[in-house]
């Protein structure tokens, strides 16, 4: 009989991207739900704030950009704390850019913040996941990886490389016994869309773009998306032919 007096590991999830927005939200709203959370982010102080009011949360600071600092970080989770069952990689930036304003530099930034960040976290838990048969790693992309719009082509481009190198990557590690998936929001209200002038319709919390993932959490759907009517409209703009689509966005956002 098990001794009741034996301590029950609790889940183990690590999310980047912390500090504010989803990030933030997921990881308390995991903290709420019995999860230990590691949770990463560049600023300590942020992770500080979460850690204070949900004592499940430990802060890991972290910049997803440096390849040996992620797999470091996820050496440490692993000696510390004990396998990861899900990881949510969910660092991101993001800066509206008009073909005025074109900028090599953003496409630079948000490519390596974006894409890259999640290319190192891959790296560091490729290995230990693929070799225990387990685990589940998310992605956070966005419905602006469906199709390139207006004044999001640094930005989109950044996930729709997200979404086509998650595609290319689900069925070995499925075979492995690892679910890849990935995460595609809509307008999530957070200081990064607050830079945004124009109408974003569909408009949600960062508290819901939350719980709409951890309901799914124990699933094993590729994709996450949210919200429903808006995501239904993306997917349908994703199918039209050119001949439609460009006279379509041009009409939406008047160019």
């Amino acid at each position: 009989m098990m001794n009741q007096h034996a301590k029950i590991k609790r889940p183990l999830a690590w999310v980047t991207g912390a500090s504010s927005g989803i990030g933030a939200a997921l990881a308390t709203q995991l903290a709420d739900a019995g999860w230990h959370v590691v949770a990463s982010a560049r600023t300590l102080e942020a992770l500080d704030r979460l850690a204070a009011t949900h004592p499940s949360i430990t802060p890991l600071p972290l910049d997803v950009t440096d390849l040996e600092a992620v797999r470091s970080a996820v050496a440490q989770i692993h000696h510390q704390h004990g396998d990861i069952d899900a990881a949510v990689l969910n660092a991101g930036d993001y800066k509206p850019m008009a073909l005025a304003d074109f900028d090599v530099t953003l496409f630079e930034h948000l490519m390596r913040v974006n894409f890259m960040g999640v290319v190192h976290g891959l790296d560091a838990l490729r290995e230990p996941m693929c070799q225990r048969g387990s685990g589940q790693i998310l992605i956070t992309a966005s419905v602006a990886g469906y199709r390139g719009l207006p004044l999001a082509a640094a930005y989109g481009a950044t996930k729709a490389a997200l979404i086509n190198m998650a595609e290319a990557l689900q069925p070995e590690f499925k075979a492995s016994g690892v679910h890849l998936r990935v995460v595609n929001p809509g307008f999530v209200r957070t200081p990064l869309t607050d830079l945004n002038d124009f109408a974003m319709p569909g408009m949600i919390e960062p508290h819901e773009a939350a719980q709409a993932i951890l309901r799914d959490l124990h699933k094993t759907n590729f994709e996450i998306s949210f919200p429903t009517g808006f995501v239904f409209v993306m997917k349908r703009l994703r199918n039209l032919p050119y001949a439609l689509f460009f006279p379509l966005i041009r009409w939406i956002t008047k160019k």
